[in-house]
């Protein structure tokens, strides 16, 4: 009984994962000899995952007028500019990154597995377990499993690219202290290949140049992506379900 609901379970869990991998290939052979879709343009406060800016802060300044004088304390310039100051404004982030690298490395992996489990002796009860299991079932040989697999892999990466871009980011919060926090994305699609560039973080307005941009360098707290998703990328990822053969293999 306890072998047959362990099995139950065991199919069960199969065609759950079987099932959820059927819906991302139906999806996908929806999709064949068509170019990847463009994320539509949304608030970025909406998304999924997204959460307020909290960073320490000062003590609240209390602001105050003197006579016949045009400057307010706490005031961060005298004349008004268009730099980006507030929720919804944008500024142009300037993104200049050299990177290089040289990897040469290959891997070879196999694994053979053997389970062996009987129960020719067990204060004689062994006999009544042919009233439970088949008739075909061997107490001295109630499990005998075996296992196999091999992987070689090589690779070789040379490689010297510079990112130079320059993307718009939005103005999501004005911290406390007037620090602002930004969001941007963009995407550029080459024939099946979407091309994505996210851009996160924290600025002062004081770097903020007289032409509304601002350097990376200059972004606290910066998380910045370049990477891509389409059918170049698909082909160099492993299939899903060698994936999970990995990750729920115990051996």
């Amino acid at each position: 009984m306890f072998v047959r609901t362990g099995i139950s379970r065991l199919a069960a869990a199969i065609a759950l994962s079987a099932s959820l991998a059927g819906c991302g290939a139906i999806d996908r052979i929806d999709n064949i000899g068509a170019a990847p879709a463009l994320a539509p343009i949304a608030n970025p406060t909406t998304t999924p995952g997204y959460r307020p800016v909290t960073m320490p802060m000062p003590a609240p300044e209390q602001v105050s007028y003197q006579p016949n004088s045009l400057w307010r304390s706490g005031s961060r310039a005298f004349f008004r500019d268009q730099r980006a100051a507030k929720v919804g404004d944008i500024l142009t982030v300037l993104i200049n990154i050299a990177d290089s690298a040289k990897v040469d490395n290959s891997t070879q992996r196999s694994r053979a597995n053997s389970e062996n489990a009987a129960l020719p002796k067990f204060l004689g009860v062994e006999t009544k377990l042919k009233n439970v299991l088949p008739d075909a079932v061997d107490p001295t040989s109630l499990v005998d499993a075996t296992s196999k697999s091999a992987a070689a892999g090589a690779g070789s990466v040379n490689r010297k690219e510079s990112v130079d871009l320059t993307v718009a980011a939005v103005v999501t919060q004005v911290l406390p202290n007037g620090n602002l926090v930004i969001e941007g994305r963009q995407e550029v699609r080459v024939n099946f290949e979407v091309r994505e560039l996210l851009i996160s973080g924290i600025v002062r307005p004081e770097d903020i140049s007289n032409i509304n941009t601002i350097q990376h360098t200059q972004i606290a707290e910066a998380r910045i992506s370049y990477g891509g998703r389409g059918q170049i990328t698909d082909v160099q990822q492993a299939r899903y379900g060698q994936q999970l053969y990995d990750i729920i293999m115990p051996f």
